[in-house]
Protein backbone atom coordinates (compact mmCIF):
# COMPACT_ATOMS: atom_id res chain seq x y z
CA UNK A 1 0.00 0.00 0.00
CA UNK A 2 0.96 3.61 -0.52
CA UNK A 3 1.69 5.59 2.66
CA UNK A 4 -1.66 7.38 2.31
CA UNK A 5 -3.56 4.08 2.10
CA UNK A 6 -1.67 2.72 5.10
CA UNK A 7 -2.77 5.70 7.17
CA UNK A 8 -6.39 5.21 6.05
CA UNK A 9 -6.40 1.49 6.90
CA UNK A 10 -4.71 2.07 10.25
CA UNK A 11 -7.20 4.78 11.13
CA UNK A 12 -10.26 2.71 10.20
CA UNK A 13 -9.09 -0.37 12.10
CA UNK A 14 -7.69 1.33 15.21
CA UNK A 15 -10.92 0.90 17.18
CA UNK A 16 -11.06 -2.83 16.39
CA UNK A 17 -7.49 -3.32 17.58
CA UNK A 18 -8.40 -1.53 20.79
CA UNK A 19 -11.74 -3.36 21.15
CA UNK A 20 -10.02 -6.75 20.91
CA UNK A 21 -7.38 -5.60 23.44
CA UNK A 22 -4.50 -6.16 21.03
CA UNK A 23 -1.20 -4.35 21.08
CA UNK A 24 -0.60 -3.93 17.33
CA UNK A 25 -1.93 -4.53 13.84
CA UNK A 26 0.11 -7.70 13.36
CA UNK A 27 -1.82 -9.30 16.22
CA UNK A 28 -5.06 -8.11 14.63
CA UNK A 29 -4.02 -9.71 11.34
CA UNK A 30 -3.47 -13.04 13.10
CA UNK A 31 -6.87 -12.68 14.72
CA UNK A 32 -8.88 -12.06 11.56
CA UNK A 33 -7.10 -14.79 9.58
CA UNK A 34 -7.89 -17.42 12.21
CA UNK A 35 -10.83 -19.66 11.16
CA UNK A 36 -12.51 -19.19 14.52
CA UNK A 37 -12.81 -15.44 14.01
CA UNK A 38 -14.76 -15.25 10.74
CA UNK A 39 -17.12 -12.72 12.33
CA UNK A 40 -14.26 -10.31 13.05
CA UNK A 41 -12.97 -10.78 9.52
CA UNK A 42 -16.36 -9.67 8.16
CA UNK A 43 -16.35 -6.66 10.49
CA UNK A 44 -12.97 -5.72 9.06
CA UNK A 45 -14.33 -6.04 5.51
CA UNK A 46 -17.32 -3.85 6.36
CA UNK A 47 -15.05 -1.17 7.81
CA UNK A 48 -12.58 -1.08 4.91
CA UNK A 49 -14.90 -1.24 1.90
CA UNK A 50 -15.82 1.96 0.10
CA UNK A 51 -19.55 2.42 -0.46
CA UNK A 52 -20.15 5.63 -2.40
CA UNK A 53 -23.30 5.42 -4.55
CA UNK A 54 -26.61 7.12 -5.33
CA UNK A 55 -29.72 6.66 -7.49
CA UNK A 56 -29.20 6.83 -11.28
CA UNK A 57 -25.48 7.43 -10.99
CA UNK A 58 -24.04 7.91 -14.50
CA UNK A 59 -27.52 8.35 -16.05
CA UNK A 60 -26.42 7.68 -19.65
CA UNK A 61 -26.12 4.00 -18.75
CA UNK A 62 -29.77 3.81 -17.75
CA UNK A 63 -30.79 5.62 -20.93
CA UNK A 64 -28.86 3.05 -22.97
CA UNK A 65 -30.43 0.18 -21.03
CA UNK A 66 -33.90 1.54 -21.73
CA UNK A 67 -33.51 2.69 -25.31
CA UNK A 68 -31.00 0.28 -26.84
CA UNK A 69 -31.37 -2.97 -24.89
CA UNK A 70 -34.92 -3.23 -23.57
CA UNK A 71 -36.52 -1.90 -26.75
CA UNK A 72 -35.27 -4.91 -28.71
CA UNK A 73 -35.37 -7.59 -26.01
CA UNK A 74 -37.60 -10.61 -26.74
CA UNK A 75 -36.51 -13.27 -24.24
CA UNK A 76 -38.41 -15.00 -21.46
CA UNK A 77 -37.01 -13.49 -18.22
CA UNK A 78 -34.75 -10.44 -18.31
CA UNK A 79 -32.02 -10.77 -15.68
CA UNK A 80 -29.58 -8.13 -14.42
CA UNK A 81 -26.72 -8.46 -11.95
CA UNK A 82 -25.56 -5.38 -10.07
CA UNK A 83 -22.22 -6.87 -9.09
CA UNK A 84 -21.11 -4.16 -6.68
CA UNK A 85 -24.45 -2.88 -5.48
CA UNK A 86 -23.31 -1.24 -2.23
CA UNK A 87 -26.40 0.05 -0.40
CA UNK A 88 -28.69 -0.87 -3.28
CA UNK A 89 -29.34 2.40 -5.13
CA UNK A 90 -27.95 1.02 -8.40
CA UNK A 91 -30.05 -2.14 -8.24
CA UNK A 92 -33.23 -0.22 -7.46
CA UNK A 93 -32.49 2.30 -10.23
CA UNK A 94 -32.27 -0.60 -12.69
CA UNK A 95 -35.47 -2.05 -11.23
CA UNK A 96 -37.37 1.17 -11.86
CA UNK A 97 -36.27 1.20 -15.50
CA UNK A 98 -37.23 -2.45 -15.97
CA UNK A 99 -40.60 -2.07 -14.25
CA UNK A 100 -41.41 0.96 -16.39
CA UNK A 101 -40.22 -0.49 -19.68
CA UNK A 102 -41.11 -4.19 -19.45
CA UNK A 103 -44.48 -3.84 -17.77
CA UNK A 104 -45.87 -7.30 -17.01
CA UNK A 105 -43.01 -9.15 -18.71
CA UNK A 106 -40.88 -11.01 -16.12
CA UNK A 107 -37.56 -9.69 -14.88
CA UNK A 108 -35.15 -10.31 -12.00
CA UNK A 109 -32.29 -8.38 -10.42
CA UNK A 110 -29.49 -9.61 -8.19
CA UNK A 111 -27.51 -7.08 -6.20
CA UNK A 112 -24.30 -8.30 -4.57
CA UNK A 113 -21.53 -6.87 -2.44
CA UNK A 114 -18.74 -8.00 -0.15
CA UNK A 115 -19.95 -5.91 2.78
CA UNK A 116 -22.80 -7.38 4.83
CA UNK A 117 -23.45 -3.95 6.37
CA UNK A 118 -24.43 -2.36 3.05
CA UNK A 119 -26.42 -5.42 2.01
CA UNK A 120 -28.59 -5.02 5.09
CA UNK A 121 -29.31 -1.42 4.11
CA UNK A 122 -30.07 -2.48 0.53
CA UNK A 123 -32.51 -5.15 1.67
CA UNK A 124 -34.39 -2.59 3.77
CA UNK A 125 -34.71 -0.22 0.82
CA UNK A 126 -34.96 2.88 3.01
CA UNK A 127 -32.97 5.99 2.05
CA UNK A 128 -32.51 9.66 2.87
CA UNK A 129 -34.44 11.94 0.54
CA UNK A 130 -31.31 14.00 -0.09
CA UNK A 131 -29.81 11.04 -2.01
CA UNK A 132 -32.46 11.35 -4.74
CA UNK A 133 -30.98 14.22 -6.75
CA UNK A 134 -30.96 12.25 -10.01
CA UNK A 135 -34.20 10.34 -9.44
CA UNK A 136 -36.87 11.51 -11.89
CA UNK A 137 -40.18 12.62 -10.41
CA UNK A 138 -42.09 9.86 -12.25
CA UNK A 139 -39.99 7.20 -10.52
CA UNK A 140 -40.20 8.92 -7.15
CA UNK A 141 -43.99 9.12 -7.35
CA UNK A 142 -44.53 5.58 -8.61
CA UNK A 143 -41.91 3.52 -6.80
CA UNK A 144 -41.12 5.37 -3.55
CA UNK A 145 -43.03 6.06 -0.34
CA UNK A 146 -42.25 9.28 1.53
CA UNK A 147 -41.65 8.95 5.26
CA UNK A 148 -44.00 10.63 7.74
CA UNK A 149 -43.72 11.56 11.43
CA UNK A 150 -40.49 9.96 12.74
CA UNK A 151 -39.50 9.00 9.16
CA UNK A 152 -39.72 12.50 7.67
CA UNK A 153 -36.79 13.06 5.32
CA UNK A 154 -36.68 9.36 4.40
CA UNK A 155 -38.19 7.30 1.60
CA UNK A 156 -38.79 3.57 1.13
CA UNK A 157 -38.84 1.60 -2.11
CA UNK A 158 -42.30 0.09 -2.65
CA UNK A 159 -42.70 -3.62 -1.98
CA UNK A 160 -43.75 -4.56 -5.53
CA UNK A 161 -40.37 -3.34 -6.74
CA UNK A 162 -38.32 -4.51 -3.77
CA UNK A 163 -39.69 -8.05 -4.03
CA UNK A 164 -38.08 -8.49 -7.45
CA UNK A 165 -34.63 -7.40 -6.30
CA UNK A 166 -32.60 -9.91 -4.31
CA UNK A 167 -29.36 -9.15 -2.47
CA UNK A 168 -26.56 -11.58 -1.68
CA UNK A 169 -22.95 -11.50 -0.51
CA UNK A 170 -20.58 -12.38 -3.35
CA UNK A 171 -16.79 -12.04 -3.30
CA UNK A 172 -15.65 -11.14 -6.81
CA UNK A 173 -12.21 -12.58 -6.02
CA UNK A 174 -13.73 -16.08 -5.80
CA UNK A 175 -15.35 -18.35 -8.38
CA UNK A 176 -19.04 -17.73 -8.96
CA UNK A 177 -21.75 -20.26 -8.02
CA UNK A 178 -22.51 -22.64 -10.89
CA UNK A 179 -26.12 -21.49 -11.23
CA UNK A 180 -24.92 -17.95 -12.11
CA UNK A 181 -22.98 -18.97 -15.22
CA UNK A 182 -24.39 -17.45 -18.46
CA UNK A 183 -27.46 -16.43 -16.47
CA UNK A 184 -27.62 -12.65 -16.97
CA UNK A 185 -28.58 -10.43 -19.89
CA UNK A 186 -26.84 -7.40 -18.36
CA UNK A 187 -24.14 -6.97 -15.71
CA UNK A 188 -23.23 -3.69 -14.04
CA UNK A 189 -19.72 -3.64 -12.53
CA UNK A 190 -19.13 0.05 -12.01
CA UNK A 191 -16.60 1.94 -9.90
CA UNK A 192 -14.89 -1.27 -8.80
CA UNK A 193 -12.05 -1.85 -11.25
CA UNK A 194 -10.41 1.49 -10.40
CA UNK A 195 -9.27 -0.09 -7.12
CA UNK A 196 -7.41 -3.00 -8.77
CA UNK A 197 -4.09 -3.43 -10.49
CA UNK A 198 -4.18 -4.76 -14.06
CA UNK A 199 -3.67 -8.40 -13.12
CA UNK A 200 -6.49 -8.34 -10.56
CA UNK A 201 -8.73 -6.37 -12.90
CA UNK A 202 -8.32 -9.00 -15.62
CA UNK A 203 -9.06 -11.87 -13.21
CA UNK A 204 -12.17 -10.17 -11.82
CA UNK A 205 -13.61 -9.21 -15.22
CA UNK A 206 -13.09 -12.66 -16.75
CA UNK A 207 -14.63 -14.26 -13.67
CA UNK A 208 -17.66 -11.96 -13.66
CA UNK A 209 -18.45 -12.20 -17.38
CA UNK A 210 -18.82 -15.95 -17.05
CA UNK A 211 -22.23 -15.02 -15.63
CA UNK A 212 -23.11 -13.03 -18.76
CA UNK A 213 -25.03 -14.61 -21.63
CA UNK A 214 -23.41 -14.48 -25.08
CA UNK A 215 -24.52 -11.18 -26.60
CA UNK A 216 -25.21 -9.75 -23.15
CA UNK A 217 -24.14 -6.24 -22.12
CA UNK A 218 -21.49 -5.31 -19.57
CA UNK A 219 -21.35 -1.84 -17.99
CA UNK A 220 -18.37 -0.28 -16.23
CA UNK A 221 -17.91 3.28 -14.97
CA UNK A 222 -17.09 6.13 -17.37
CA UNK A 223 -13.83 6.56 -15.45
CA UNK A 224 -12.76 2.94 -16.12
CA UNK A 225 -11.39 1.07 -19.12
CA UNK A 226 -11.10 -2.55 -20.25
CA UNK A 227 -8.17 -1.88 -22.57
CA UNK A 228 -6.04 -5.06 -22.70
CA UNK A 229 -8.16 -6.64 -19.96
CA UNK A 230 -10.15 -9.26 -21.91
CA UNK A 231 -10.78 -10.34 -25.50
CA UNK A 232 -14.24 -11.70 -24.68
CA UNK A 233 -15.95 -8.30 -24.81
CA UNK A 234 -16.41 -5.86 -27.68
CA UNK A 235 -16.86 -2.17 -26.91
CA UNK A 236 -20.21 -0.81 -28.05
CA UNK A 237 -19.34 2.66 -26.78
CA UNK A 238 -17.06 3.88 -23.97
CA UNK A 239 -17.95 2.04 -20.71
CA UNK A 240 -20.47 -0.26 -22.45
CA UNK A 241 -19.42 -3.66 -23.82
CA UNK A 242 -21.04 -6.75 -25.32
CA UNK A 243 -20.00 -10.36 -24.86
CA UNK A 244 -18.99 -12.19 -28.00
Amino acid sequence: MSPGKQVMVASRLAKRVQYNELSNYKDYYHLITHPQHAEEFQIMVNILTTNETYFFREPKHFEYLEEQILNTWKGSVFRVWSAASSTGEEAYSIAMVLAEKLGSRPWEILGSDLSTRVLEIASEGVYLMDRLEYLEQKYLTKYCLRGVRSQVGMMRVVDKLKDQVKFSQINLMQNLPYDMLQHYDVIFLRNVLIYFDNETKKAVVERVIKALKPGGHFFISHSESLHRVTDQLDMVKPSIYRKR
